[in-house]
């Protein structure tokens, strides 16, 4: 019985301008997060499952993957590159002073809806600050977001910020249990102005009732805070990102910030400002990150945190591939000649020049019309010599 072989679902093989644009934007990426001073760290694809309930981490657990080893316990596949990062800035990075910048190029896994076509494998570059709270620290990391997109030669792009103390707040006063919060959460998250409607009937008497309604639809410009200040009165959250904007704007990057107040996904994982890059041409979100300064407590270590993750491929996607390098000459070299063989292939762009393997010159000629080379350079012990292909 015949069968074919295809990859695990969730995974796909990249070919030739897929790999040459994923390398493009991962070099981009890291070159910049270098000249910011960030430093470099990997983590094992292979975590145990222990280290994510102990960070509290919200994501489901059908969403990793996991592994048994030899003695019983649960392993996953690393489902997210912060958590570890954090686990390593507690432990191997204690007697290090703080604030201290990482950065990671590293692929996280993660088990989609099953037949959804979701990549289940997805190559990240992203940054930590560890141990700075504040303005100054998110200013910094927001202006890097814009910055890292920008690197990749992106022009159509923008960051959408939130706050997650803005709905923590609004929730306080609902007198809502746990459940009911939550549920509130997933549908102001997902725009689902209907059943958020129908949720919050019961409780039309509450003050933070108006603003919830709302919340969903508080994306835009600057007079979204405007209208949240409105609804929910005065605001800390609301005054924070006015100011943080203010300042951003002042550094030039006021064309590439929009406001999403809906952004509330993982409420109790982040602590502060949240926001999520969006490029023209990408499906969903290219870009995600915010302040989460519970999580390296977690591991033993209370130091405030913030940073982001930029999917590779999905902004690989997004760019211009352009036109491959074509191959224009075929190197057919004579026993002993190895050595100008190589020169004369380094000595041309990328691609474009290439050795033959071939024993015969007629061979090599066939081969280099097959490939489209226009000509091969033949080496002998005499010399050299440019040959067209017929």
């Amino acid at each position: 019985m015949k069968y074919t072989i295809n990859t695990p679902e969730g995974t796909r093989d990249r070919l030739f301008a897929e790999c040459r644009d994923r390398r493009r934007v991962q070099n981009a990426l890291t070159a910049l997060f270098r000249r910011r001073s960030y430093a470099e760290v990997s983590t094992p694809e292979v975590e145990f499952y222990d280290l994510f309930l102990q960070s509290g981490n919200p994501m489901p657990q059908e969403a990793m993957l996991k592994i048994v080893d030899r003695s019983g316990r649960i392993l996953v596949m690393r489902p997210d590159c912060t958590t570890p990062i954090a686990r390593v800035a507690a432990t191997k990075l204690k007697t290090l002073p703080l604030p201290q910048r990482l950065y990671y190029d590293e692929t996280v896994f993660r088990s989609g809806a099953e037949h959804r076509g979701s990549s289940g494998e997805i190559a990240q570059c992203g940054v930590e600050l560890i141990g700075a709270a504040g303005a100054k620290a998110d200013l910094e990391v927001v202006a890097l977001a814009v910055d890292a997109l920008r690197s990749c030669g992106l022009e159509r792009f923008h960051i959408e910020l939130g706050h997650a103390g803005f709905f923590k707040s609004l929730a306080a006063g609902m007198e809502m249990d746990g459940e009911t919060v939550e549920k509130m959460r997933a549908l102001i998250e997902g725009k689902n102005f209907a059943a958020l409607g129908d949720l919050l009937e019961p409780y039309a008497d509450r003050s933070a009732c108006a603003a919830l309604a709302r919340l969903s639809r508080l994306f835009g410009g600057v007079e979204v805070l405007e209208e949240a200040q409105r609804l929910a009165g005065k605001n800390e959250a609301l005054t924070y990102l006015h100011d943080l904007c203010r300042e951003l704007e002042a550094a030039g990057y006021g064309d590439f910030l929009r406001f999403d107040l809906g952004l509330v996904h993982q409420i109790d994982y982040y602590t502060g400002v949240v926001f999520r890059g969006y490029v023209e041409g990408a499906g969903d979100a290219v870009l995600s990150g915010g302040r989460y300064d519970g999580l390296v407590a977690a591991f033993g270590r209370n130091a405030p945190a913030t940073g982001f993750a930029i999917d590779v491929d999905a902004v690989a996607g997004c760019l211009s591939a352009g036109e491959p390098p074509r191959l224009g000459v075929l190197v057919h070299f004579a026993p002993g000649q190895l050595a100008r063989a190589l020169t004369a292939v380094d000595g041309r762009a990328g691609g474009t020049c290439e050795l033959s393997p071939c024993e015969t010159l007629e061979a090599t000629l066939s081969l280099a019309r097959e490939k489209g080379a226009a000509r091969v350079l033949v080496l002998e012990q005499q010399g050299e010599r440019l040959v067209d292909v017929p």
